[in-house]
């Protein structure tokens, strides 16, 4: 009787494995998180706390795996492509992914406030007939230069051209081409706001927290696939312990914090930042978990506008509940809660 009873213990364990059930040596692998984010002021909490270690001792037995982007647009292009798992992302990619996606990717956090300007050369006050560089068509710096060129009643298409010429490149050559003489200006996150001003002589016709009501709009956001939430909803809170645990330490000593972001931006991107210039990137942010969701919903009404989103309902887009989980606190998303 017990061999037929072990016997038959093993056939319907047989049959679960022959079925696609989890084995427990599958169940006992390690996880790897594959994280996106930019080597910018911007990303802040992601850049220290992977380089610091941070990310890494919150994750626990977690593997930890990175790549960095220049702008969002591309960002989502991998995060599509199953390639990154989470990614630190703007706001005006990030309603594209969920859109484009069917909702397969979700907000779970906020990360930065400010930290965008469109900086032009000394004397400059009519930018038509200039030439005004971003990082990337449809990004958020992208979304929010054509919203303000909309505004003072210019017109740009969808490529670019108009009565201004928007000019979609990497931050690096846009500072190079700025120096140059070759670009009049451009909309850019931090630390390449402060660049053009104190590497390459330019001026701050627009600092964007101007354009906000007491000056807070999100500028990185925390975007999930969908599917690695469900199935690793414990990563996805450890990933938010450890932001949160990061942004305490830059808070706790931010000398430390802005030589340890130096240093890898160095690494990331092969040339560091002048203390000049990280002094004043970091005086543009502020970071915060929290998703400050009225302004990602008024920066999808700018997307839409400009024609390069498709409009779509956004219901859904975010799923605070890991973050609430792990702070304790409510946030406002505007509406757009998975209900």
């Amino acid at each position: 009787m017990r061999i037929l009873k072990t016997a038959a213990v093993l056939a319907v364990a047989a049959l679960a494995a022959a079925c696609g059930g989890a084995s427990a040596d599958d169940a006992a692998k390690p996880v790897t998180l594959r994280l996106g984010y930019f080597p910018n002021i911007t990303h802040a909490s992601a850049v220290y706390g992977v380089a610091s270690g941070t990310y890494a001792r919150g994750l626990g037995t977690t593997k930890l795996k990175t790549q960095t982007f220049n702008a969002g647009p591309a960002e989502v292009e991998a995060l599509f492509a199953g390639a990154i798992d989470a990614a630190y992302i703007g706001p005006g990619p990030a309603v594209n992914a969920f859109l484009k996606s069917h909702g397969d990717v979700v907000l779970v956090a906020g990360a930065t406030s400010g930290g965008a300007a469109l900086v032009v050369r000394p004397g400059v006050t009519d930018l038509k007939g200039l030439k005004i560089a971003d990082p990337q068509t449809g990004g958020t710096q992208d979304i929010a230069l054509r919203t303000y060129l909309a505004d003072k009643g210019l017109k740009v298409d969808k490529q670019g051209a108009g009565d201004v010429s928007i000019l979609a490149q990497d931050n690096a050559q846009t500072l190079d081409l700025f120096k140059a003489g070759k670009v009049d200006g451009a909309w850019v996150p931090e630390p390449w706001a402060s660049r053009l001003v104190l590497d390459g002589g330019g001026t701050v016709l627009v600092d964007e927290k101007a354009l906000w009501p007491s000056g807070q709009f999100v500028t990185t956001n925390l975007l999930v696939r969908k599917a690695f939430l469900a199935k690793h909803a414990d990563v996805v809170k450890a990933l938010l312990k450890a932001q949160l645990a990061a942004n305490d330490e830059i808070a706790a000593d931010p000398a430390k914090a802005k030589t340890v972001i130096n240093d890898a931006l160095k690494q990331l991107t092969g040339k560091s930042l002048k203390p000049a210039v990280i002094d004043r990137a970091f005086a543009q942010i502020v970071l915060t978990a929290d998703p400050l969701a009225a302004s990602l919903k008024a920066i999808a009404e700018h997307a839409f506008a400009t024609g390069l989103v498709k409009p779509g309902d956004l219901k859904g887009i975010y799923d605070l509940a890991p973050l609430e989980a792990v702070t304790g606190k409510h946030y406002d998303d505007a509406g757009l809660g998975k209900g």
